[in-house]
């Protein structure tokens, strides 16, 4: 299996089916993953699970799609969007019944065929603007 269609498993997969465990077949157990859903900036593959699930709980249609894959070497960088309608908790707020457009880039190094560490920058402003929960000066 190539490694776009390894990333591609975690948008088919964790994000859009709620298949959590797919991680332990792509990521090794010491991965690292870097992002803003970490409280430290840095967490484990395990982290990165509860992240998923915390969101996916919060956004239960999520669907995520890369929109680009690109390999170099054991680097894939992954262009995505998602949409979803916030219908359950999310950060101690209740749900808002909002839909939600987003976009994202992650860069995942793999070591073998498994991945060792990712990062990944997201739109939160856009996300939390498109909630509610923060307003736009005009």
């Amino acid at each position: 299996m190539n490694k776009s269609s390894i990333i591609s498993r975690i948008a088919d997969e964790m994000w859009n089916k709620g298949l959590f465990n797919v991680a332990e077949e792509i990521m090794h157990s010491d991965a690292k993953y870097h992002g803003p859903h970490m409280q430290n900036g840095i967490g484990t593959r395990e982290d990165w699970k509860r992240a998923v699930g915390v969101y996916r709980a919060a956004f239960p249609d999520s669907h995520v799609r890369y929109e680009d894959l690109i390999e170099i070497d054991d680097i894939v960088i992954g262009r995505w969007s998602a949409k979803a309608t916030n219908t359950g908790k999310l950060a101690g707020m209740p749900p808002t019944g909002r839909p939600i457009f987003i976009t994202g880039i992650t860069i995942y190094k793999f070591n073998g065929d498994k991945i060792s560490e990712a990062w990944e920058q997201l739109d939160m402003l856009g996300m939390w603007t498109q909630l509610g929960i923060i307003k736009m000066p005009n």
